[in-house]
C-alpha cells in the first residue's frame, strides 16, 4: 500500500547569522512578510501547516503560482529537503529521517536530469544496476518500460540525439523501471512546447492506468492540474487554499484566489454587487440586473445564515449570455474557432465573455466586432458570491 500522510508539515528556511541579528523583534510585533511568505524568529516559512491524506494509487496535483511552496513540499516528500516541523508517513512508516534512497520513491525532474554520456538504455537501467539487480531482470524491465512509453527505437541513442518530448519519456521510463511506491513529478512538461505538452499529458494518463503506483505531480499550469488530477491541492504563499476534485474546485471555489486561479479565461469579478433577499429568496444585484440564485445556493446560504450585504460577485466568462441586461461595448474580439472571446467595457471595467459560435451565422459573429454595443446577463446557478471582507465564498 502506497498511502501517504502529511501531518502539519512545515518548512522554514533559517536565517544566516547576520540576518538573524537583523530579524530580532520585540515581543508582540507582527510577523513580517517577504514575497508574501511569513518571516518568523526561526526564518522564512515556505510551507505552512500542510495536511493531506493521499490514497493508494491516487493522482494528486499540487498547483499554484511560482513561490507558493509546491515544489518545496514535493522535495520534502522525496527527502531532498529537511522537514522543519510535522510528520510524513509513507504507508505506516514515519519517514522524516529516512534517506531518499530508502523511501521507495522515484522523481521526474523538470530538466530531465539524464546522464549525457549514457545511452537511453543505460540511463533507464542505472538505478537497477546500483541495486545489483540481475542483468536479465534489468533487461526485461527496461524493455517493458520502453514499450509502454514508445521509446524502444531510441534505446541505443544518447540524450543529445533526442527531442525534448523523447528525453522526458526517458526520464519517466528511468523512474518507472524501479516500480516505486510513489512517483513524484516536478513540472515535467514545462520545457515542452504546447503541442508536445498536450501529447505528454495524454501519455501520463495512459501510463497511470498501466502502473500501480501513487502519483504526486507539481505544476503551475492549471490545465495540467484539471486534466491529470484525481484531486487538486491549490496553494498560495505556503498555505493550502483548497483541496478537491477538478470539478469541485471549478464549480465551488473556496475563495477569490481559487476562483480566479482555476479556469481559462479567469472568472469575472464584480466588486460592486449586492446580495439581497427578494420575496424571501437570495438574489444578486449588479447594475440594472437582479438575478435570483438557484435552489442549491439558496440552501447553502440559508444554512450559513448569510445576511444581505455588499459582495464580490464571480461569473465565469463561458456562463455569461448575450441578451437583455447590462450594457457594454466590445473592445476586443478574439475568434477562437468554435467560440469568440469578447472583452467588453461595462460598468467601468473589463468583462470577458466566451460566446459559442456553433449556432451563429457569419453575420451574427461579425456583428460582435470591436465597437459593437452588447447587453449581457447570467443565470442564478452560475453566480459565486464572496465576502468583501474575507474573500471566502459565502456558500462555503
Amino acid at each position: 500500500m502506497a498511502t501517504l500522510t502529511l501531518k502539519n508539515i512545515k518548512k522554514i528556511y533559517p536565517f544566516n547569522g547576520d540576518d538573524a541579528k537583523k530579524k530580532k523583534k520585540k515581543k508582540g510585533d507582527e510577523p513580517e512578510k517577504k514575497n508574501n511568505l511569513q518571516i518568523t524568529d526561526k526564518g522564512v516559512v515556505a510551507v505552512q501547516e500542510f495536511n493531506l491524506d493521499i490514497a493508494d494509487k491516487e493522482f494528486i496535483v499540487l498547483v499554484g503560482p511560482s513561490g507558493c511552496g509546491k515544489s518545496t513540499t514535493l522535495r520534502m516528500i522525496a527527502g531532498l529537503e529537511e522537514i522543519s516541523e510535522g510528520e510524513l508517513y509513507i504507508g505506516d512508516r514515519l519517514v522524516n529521517d529516512v534517506a531518499p534512497k530508502d523511501r521507495d520513491i522515484a522523481m521526474v525532474f523538470q530538466n530531465y536530469a539524464l546522464y549525457p554520456h549514457m545511452t537511453v538504455y543505460e540511463n533507464m537501467a542505472f538505478a537497477l544496476k546500483l541495486r545489483h539487480t540481475p542483468k536479465d531482470e534489468i533487461d526485461k524491465k527496461v524493455k517493458e518500460a520502453a514499450e509502454i512509453l514508445d521509446i524502444t527505437q531510441y534505446l541505443g541513442r544518447k540524450p543529445k540525439a533526442l527531442s525534448g518530448g523523447q528525453r522526458q519519456r526517458v526520464a519517466i521510463g528511468r523512474a518507472i523501471v524501479r516500480a516505486p511506491q510513489v512517483m513524484l513529478m516536478d513540472e515535467p512538461l514545462s520545457n515542452l512546447d504546447a503541442k508536445l505538452r498536450n501529447q505528454m499529458r495524454a501519455e501520463i494518463i495512459k501510463l497511470r492506468e498501466r502502473i500501480n503506483t501513487t502519483f504526486i505531480y507539481v505544476t503551475h499550469d492549471q490545465t495540467e492540474a484539471m486534466t491529470l488530477g484525481d484531486r487538486i491541492v491549490i496553494m498560495k504563499d505556503g498555505f493550502i487554499q483548497q483541496i478537491g476534485t477538478p470539478q469541485e474546485v471549478f464549480n465551488h471555489p473556496y475563495n477569490l484566489f481559487v476562483a480566479t486561479f482555476i479556469g481559462t479565461p479567469q472568472m469575472n469579478m464584480f466588486d460592486n454587487a449586492k446580495l439581497v433577499k427578494v420575496n424571501g429568496k437570495y438574489a444578486v444585484q449588479l447594475d440594472n440586473l437582479t438575478v435570483t440564485l438557484s435552489d442549491e445556493k439558496q440552501e447553502k446560504l440559508a444554512a450559513n445564515n448569510v445576511a444581505e450585504q455588499d459582495v464580490v460577485l464571480g461569473v465565469r466568462p463561458e456562463h455569461i449570455e448575450i441578451g437583455n441586461g447590462i450594457p457594454g461595448v466590445v473592445d476586443v474580439h478574439e475568434m477562437m474557432g468554435s467560440s469568440v472571446h469578447l472583452h467588453v467595457t461595462s460598468m467601468g471595467r473589463d468583462v470577458v465573455l466566451v460566446v459559442s459560435t456553433m449556432n451563429m451565422t457569419g453575420a451574427e459573429v461579425a456583428a460582435l466586432a470591436n465597437g459593437a454595443s452588447v447587453n449581457f446577463n447570467f443565470p442564478g446557478h452560475v453566480c459565486h458570491v464572496f465576502s468583501k471582507e474575507t474573500g471566502i465564498n459565502l456558500e462555503a
